[in-house]
């Protein structure tokens, strides 16, 4: 019993720990938060911190788990819909995951400076990992669903979730860069928007999906970001 209670403990408060630094990476930024900015929001000891996490990285991936667990979670309802086609699954978990982003928007981003810095980039390469183990299992339920209705064209849907999840890697750091570009007045909402839709044509093809079957960021989400 007392294992048990040991256990117990421990999830709640390293979950304290990552909502603390939640909460931090939106009013300060990744940059600027110290471990001891953590420690005083929670009135925690260096020791407690370190029980739970071997660095501040290190805190900042269990963060960016928590983060997809919640964006994912929110999918999860959709992807078990059986009476939804598999071309609408995409588009409503593609645009749902747009949308919490958007809802997100400080959160996003402080994340999006940590990315983009060059000392970060192991920190890139952990969560390329764990997004592509976590999205290629749920797209290859998607894309099989889509096979059996002669919605998509794949001899092996976990080998084209695989290739999906690349584009889909290839698609967000050049989001970001067009959202850099956009701030500092260097493109247009136009630009972004034709790339989105170049995008979404390579995402059809490689499925074999009809052309505008699919709908990956909705009107909205795209001009609160591009606009």
């Amino acid at each position: 019993m007392a294992r048990t209670l040991d256990l117990e403990r421990h999830t709640v408060r390293k979950e304290a720990f990552m909502e603390a630094a939640q909460r931090l990476l939106q009013t300060k930024g990744y940059e600027a938060m110290s471990i001891q900015d953590l420690l005083q929001e929670l009135g925690a000891s260096r020791g407690a911190f370190y029980h739970y996490f071997d660095s501040k990285q290190a805190l900042l991936e269990a963060v960016v788990d928590r983060i997809t667990d919640a964006a994912l979670a929110n999918a999860a309802p959709v992807i078990g819909d059986a009476g939804l086609p598999a071309a609408d699954k995409l588009t409503r978990v593609f645009s749902d995951i747009g949308r919490w982003k958007t809802e997100q928007r400080a959160l996003v981003l402080s994340l999006m400076q940590v990315w983009m810095s060059d000392e970060n980039a192991i920190f890139r390469e952990k969560i390329r990992q764990r997004l592509m183990t976590r999205l290629v299992p749920l797209l290859t339920q998607i894309v099989r669903q889509g096979v059996a209705e002669g919605a998509f064209t794949s001899q092996s849907p976990e080998d084209t979730a695989m290739v999906l999840v690349m584009l889909i890697e290839g698609f967000q750091n050049r989001a970001l860069e067009l959202f850099i570009a956009r701030q500092a007045g260097k493109v247009t909402f136009e630009d972004a928007e034709r790339y989105f839709v170049s995008y979404l044509d390579a995402f059809e093809r490689i499925l074999g999906a009809a052309p505008g079957s699919i709908r990956l960021i909705d009107e909205s989400t795209l001009r609160e970001w591009f606009g």
